[in-house]
């Protein structure tokens, strides 16, 4: 797929993301996502320690120029961003996203939010980026190299990418995904990463730091019915996951077993 194309597909996405209609199959999968998987994530403390994470990536913003990539009226970091850096730009296709982060934003004179296409270098010129924060946006190219490759033309020398996308690399997880994909009504755009999507990458960017989520985790939800405690039952979570991440950054094997990844990429 072109970038031509892409930009033609994010035209689709954009008003999908402005209404929000969603079809049986993307509402039973958003169920999933937004109920079971994120009460797991949060009940073991996963997304905190993922946030925090990110924060210490970040690192010191007041000599920073941000981009918040695709980050609709704004995500959990959005605001830290703003307040901190020396100058912040969140982007996202949907206008309508963008009107509430601007009113959010209304306080903050160094920061703006703009709805245009990342790909669009006339909807969207600026460039010389020190961070791009991309919070599950990544997967929404299908066609990774492009993706890539504007990545790097927006990035400022030795400019760093943090990321946190769905993986496709787990025998269930894509099994589950092929077969629910085809009746979803955002399919032209949810691409979660292959191995070869991880690759291509690790050999445009040097990958600092990484880390997978839900591996054994994603299974805690079947402790459920087992006869343990609750206390027991999340003792169990927590150990699952602290070896999710610590195994994942470790060996790429380990991470391919999990859900999720966050990685902090930087410029070659």
């Amino acid at each position: 797929m072109t970038k031509e194309e892409i930009i033609e597909v994010n035209k689709k996405q954009k008003e999908f993301y402005n209404v929000k209609k969603k079809n049986l199959a993307t509402r039973l999968w958003s169920n999933v996502r937004h109920g079971l998987l994120a009460n797991i994530r949060k009940e073991i403390g996963i997304s905190n320690q993922v946030y925090a994470l990110h924060e210490e990536w970040l690192g010191d913003l007041k000599d920073k120029k941000v981009l918040d990539l695709g980050c609709f009226e704004g995500n959990n970091l959005s605001i830290y961003l703003a307040e901190n850096a020396k100058e912040y730009v969140g982007l996202d296709l949907s206008d309508v996203g963008i009107a509430k982060l601007n009113e959010r934003l209304k306080h903050f004179p160094t920061a703006k939010g703009v709805a245009a296409d990342f790909l669009d270098d006339k909807q969207f010129p600026d460039k010389d980026f020190d961070i791009i924060y991309a919070y599950g946006v990544l997967h929404h190219f299908q066609n990774v190299e492009v993706l890539i490759a504007k990545l790097d033309e927006k990035l400022a020398p030795n400019g760093i990418i943090i990321s946190y996308d769905p993986l496709e690399t787990s025998v269930p997880v894509k099994a589950f995904r092929m077969a629910y994909r085809p009746f979803q009504s955002d399919r032209e755009w949810e691409w979660p990463f292959t191995k070869k999507t991880y690759y291509k990458f690790k050999k445009q960017f040097h990958i600092i730091d990484k880390h997978g989520v839900l591996g054994k985790t994603k299974w805690f939800s079947v402790l459920n019915v087992l006869p343990l405690s609750k206390d027991k039952k999340l003792a169990i979570g927590k150990k699952w996951h602290q070896q999710d991440w610590d195994n994942s950054n470790a060996s790429e094997g380990s991470m391919f077993g999990c859900m999720h990844l966050t990685m902090k990429m930087q410029k070659k």
